[in-house]
């Protein structure tokens, strides 16, 4: 019984080593539960081959075990000891009493056994003990075996609910039995089939009484039960709260494997991978043959995309892996494979396919793989997804146990990353930061040759580059050209070494190879600004002025408050407009919306050669009020046009009489007294796209 009084759910057991690995990609990642429990009321039953006889507990009940006969399994080490973990939470054989876990319960058996230690007992047949020995006394929780005969007392419970008389038999199950703590259908010490146990009440247990069991968990001196508390939070989803407790059990007992084992799944259900890493190879480090650490770490390792560590682990000798692990591990490793492969020869699509088909298997917190990930939209061209790939890479300190020697696409561990990270800094012109990375990468890994090549082509690239920048200060601009040129032999793919020497060309007014070397800029970094903004200038020294309108225009949208960009777009459309022979009249830089009032100023307006957008509204009209400050804004941006505006169409009834307007806001679009577009209650983009269509 807990402190509240209520009662204490109890642990199930599967009865077979085969068994204790079925669930294991849903177990992976459940604390370990393999706790002591003699404080259960339910009576000892004698067996007809033992001559034991032990006492009854202070209350007895009719419920007693029908199930398997003969299934007291040991868990066998690898060394040839038996021994178990204490505190095991999951559903297999590691749950399961041994005759030696048995005898403690037996009056007159004064051996001294350490927690999480099983001894064999030679005594005969073991009897079906009842619960834990916490000092807490109630919170434990009790798995249990079957006798090996069906010699049972009047009014047992089978595993149909049925009562049994004495001597009758019950059908063996491959499910596992449980001591409840009993209804009131049952009476205290209910069994309830497949480890559900029945609690008593409607209701669970409070918030109040959960809080409770905490503070006591936390002030006790036994690990175990402090560890059982942990356990129960666990199973609430309270990893915060089970890790303190199993902070605490470890403080009392720092030599328990399972606490560690425990801890880090906890850990693992907070995020903290790598911290789960390290209490797995402690626990293991603690009991070398404690094969739930092994489990659990081979869980990690796969997801961190380390297959021949969690191979390692899942395969350990004397264990049976589970077979979805196995296959799970065996997919993971097959698309890895496949990403090598393409990364090898360059195909940059397959890899990056490859690569998130790897993460989607089970290595979805693979810091290598996402910078896998990184590289590949490096490569393709893509790189402000790249940048962004970067910023989202897991954080993940390595372990020197496990990560030490392994490698990824021949490179030690970390050191891909920081191999990833380099090429995208150096690619954005961050080149401060990508000698860093290129550094780092070279001192965790200066074996491998890509390693080294790479750093060595940093540093080239960033001494041609603070070359060339100083000669374009001084004005040598021919000699800068050269600088930037010898960079681009070592990063040929470097945007800001093109748009560099671009500037230089434009200098000298080699025009064409200034748009040459924008265009290769913009080539791998579409929305490179300054390369934008070189090439629109350069094709309008050609006089290429569609071209150069275009990227003014696509500059206005991402630079919208410029003013130098918005005068530049300005004079493109001006220059437009007459090489097309259109007459220029009244067009001015900056203009601002004309308001119309009669129908005379609106005839001389639209006949204009120039596009006019005339706005007619109503000032009473809420939605002419909301589009109107859009209007002024459009102005701005699209200097080449104007913009007029009816002051109210009920002031005006005339113009809106031959415009036929009855609905406002309306918009009306008009080329040498030709109205070419008419728009009623448009939205911003509707409006905006039809302007600067017809501003072209």
């Amino acid at each position: 019984m807990s402190e509240s009084g209520k009662p204490v759910p109890e642990i199930g057991f599967e009865n077979s080593l085969t068994d204790r690995f079925r669930k294991l990609s849903y177990e992976n990642n459940k604390p370990d539960f393999k706790e002591f429990d003699l404080g259960s009321p339910v009576s000892p039953l004698r067996t007809r081959r033992s001559g034991i006889t032990p006492t009854s507990s202070s209350s007895s009940s009719s419920g007693s075990v029908c199930g398997k006969t003969g299934n007291n399994a040991v868990v066998k080490r690898s060394d040839g000891g038996e021994k178990n973990n204490s505190g095991e939470l999951s559903v297999s054989s590691e749950n399961s009493p041994t005759a030696a876990e048995s005898v403690r319960s037996v009056p007159g058996c004064s051996r001294n056994y350490k927690p999480g230690h099983v001894r064999s007992y030679s005594g005969g047949v073991p009897l079906i003990y009842s619960g834990g020995g916490g000092s807490g006394g109630g919170s434990g929780s009790t798995s249990v075996n079957s006798p090996t005969v069906n010699a049972l007392p009047t009014g047992n419970i089978c595993p149909s609910g049925k009562i049994l008389r004495t001597g009758m038999a019950c059908k063996s199950s491959t499910r596992s039995d449980v001591l409840g703590s009993g209804t009131g259908n049952y009476g205290h010490g209910s069994i309830m089939r497949g480890g559900v146990v029945a609690k008593s009440g409607s209701g669970g247990g409070s918030g109040g009484g959960e809080a409770a069991v905490i503070r006591k968990a936390m002030v006790s001196s036994d690990p175990e039960e402090v560890k059982r508390a942990g356990n129960e939070e666990y199973k609430r989803g309270h990893f915060a709260e089970a890790l303190c407790l199993y902070d605490r059990a470890i403080s009392i007992s720092p030599g328990n494997a399972a606490c560690h084992s425990n801890r880090a799944a906890a850990l693992t259900g907070l995020g903290r991978l790598s911290e789960a890493v390290r209490e797995c190879e402690e626990a293991v480090r603690l009991d070398p043959g404690y094969g739930r650490a092994h489990q659990r770490l081979a869980s990690l390792h796969l997801r961190l995309g380390q297959v021949e560590n969690a191979r390692k682990h899942l395969c350990f000798p004397g264990q049976q892996p589970d077979p979805s692990e196995l296959q799970k591990l065996q997919e993971v490793e097959r698309h890895l494979s496949k990403c090598a492969n393409a990364r090898k020869i360059g195909d940059w699509k397959s890899a990056l396919r490859e690569g998130d088909a790897a993460i989607a298997a089970g290595a979805d917190s693979s810091p290598q793989l996402f910078a896998c990930r990184t590289e590949a939209l490096l490569k393709l061209h893509q790189l402000e997804e790249a940048d962004t790939s970067l910023s989202k890479i897991p954080k993940f300190e390595p372990s020197p146990i496990s990560c030490s020697q392994t490698k990824f696409f021949g490179m030690l561990f970390e050191c891909y990353i920081f191999f990833v990270r380099a090429q995208v800094e150096m690619a954005f012109g961050r080149f401060e930061n990508a000698v860093a990375a290129a550094e780092k990468a070279g001192q965790i890994d200066p074996r491998n040759v890509e390693v080294t090549v790479m750093l060595k082509n940093v540093r080239l690239v960033v001494r041609a580059r603070s070359l060339g920048n100083d000669l374009f200060k001084s004005g040598k601009f021919v000699e800068a050209c050269s600088a930037y040129g010898e960079g681009l032999k070592f990063d040929p793919s470097n945007s800001v070494l093109y748009c560099n020497r671009a500037a230089c060309w434009s200098k000298l007014g080699q025009w064409e190879k200034s748009v040459e070397d924008c265009n290769q800029a913009l080539r791998f970094q579409p929305n490179y600004t300054k390369a934008l903004l070189r090439r629109a200038a350069s094709n309008g020294k050609l006089e290429r002025w569609v071209e150069s309108v275009r990227d003014y225009e696509v500059l206005r949208r991402e630079l919208p408050g410029d003013k130098e960009v918005a005068e530049a777009l300005f004079h493109a459309q001006v220059a437009l407009k007459k090489s097309r022979g259109e007459e220029i009249y009244n067009m001015k830089f900056g203009g601002e919306v004309e308001e119309i009032s009669d129908l005379d100023q609106f005839r001389a307006a639209i006949s204009s050669p120039s596009v006019s957008v005339v706005h007619f509204k109503a000032a009473s009209n809420q939605q002419c009020e909301q589009i109107s400050p859009f209007v002024d804004t459009l102005c701005v941006r699209y200097p080449s046009v104007n913009f007029l505006k009816v002051v109210d169409v009920e002031e005006s009834p005339a113009v809106a009489k031959v415009e036929n307007v009855r609905i406002v806001p309306t918009f009306k679009i008009y080329k040498n007294s030709r109205r070419v577009k008419e728009m009623i209650c448009p939205s911003h983009q509707v409006l905006e796209y039809s302007v600067r269509h017809y501003s072209l």
